[in-house]
């Protein structure tokens, strides 16, 4: 086994007997093992992602994985060949007004510590963060329609640059994506991803040692 790999199963075995944020529940999520040079960054795991161990695994993944089945790449394929991260590992409780209650600053700087090991180990060239808090991660912009459908650039500590397309959350309480001028920039974001040469490395099996695929990437 690649020490690379082993590296980065180690980081997810202490991951998962993390217990540091009392108002959170466990166990945390990770995504599959995978020494991918593209990384998708969610917000934080809901309920049934607590249930499966699996992130995007109920309403919002089956939209999520919509929109990469239309880059080439069905679900299993993306589980195996994109490394799937979060800005926080378990899931936050409801909120009283409705919704997944929003992870406090507290919580988002505790598991900062394991989003960045996974930044470290995997060295990614691609970064797609998924929803406000983890396009925060990169981006100062308060407005979704500032960020969403651009490329932007991220210097690691090492003064590596990595390419990061934002997308929004495919939540299916969010009509943001749905409606203009969200449509349109969902779209464009797509675009941005699927022509990226680091994706398509990635649908053609050509990175790292991954399995090649039987369809090309789309035009």
């Amino acid at each position: 086994m690649d020490d690379s790999l082993v590296s980065l199963l180690a980081h997810q075995a202490v991951l998962h007997d993390c217990r540091d944020c009392p108002d959170m529940t466990g166990p945390p999520v990770t995504g599959q093992a995978v020494m991918s040079p593209v990384m998708l960054i969610g917000q934080a795991p809901g309920p049934r992602e607590i249930e499966t161990g699996r992130p995007f695994a109920w309403t919002s993944g089956r939209t999520l994985f919509g929109w990469f089945a239309g880059l080439g790449l069905t679900e299993q394929e993306f589980r195996s060949r994109v490394y799937m991260s979060a800005v926080c590992r378990c899931f936050p409780g409801k909120n009283p007004k409705g919704g997944d209650r929003v992870p406090s600053r507290h919580e988002v700087g505790c598991c900062g510590h394991w989003l960045q090991g996974d930044l470290d180990l995997l060295a990614p060239r691609l970064v797609i963060p998924v929803g406000r808090l983890a396009i925060a991660r990169f981006f100062d912009a308060r407005r979704l329609v500032d960020v969403i459908g651009s490329q932007g650039h991220w210097e690691t500590a090492r003064g590596r640059c990595v390419d990061v397309i934002p997308l929004p959350h495919p939540s299916g309480v969010s009509s943001w994506f749905k409606t203009e001028p969200g449509r349109t920039l969902l779209a464009r974001a797509l675009g941005l991803i699927g022509a990226h040469p680091v994706w398509q490395d990635v649908v053609q099996g050509q990175a790292r040692g991954m399995p090649k695929s039987h369809h090309s990437p789309p035009a």
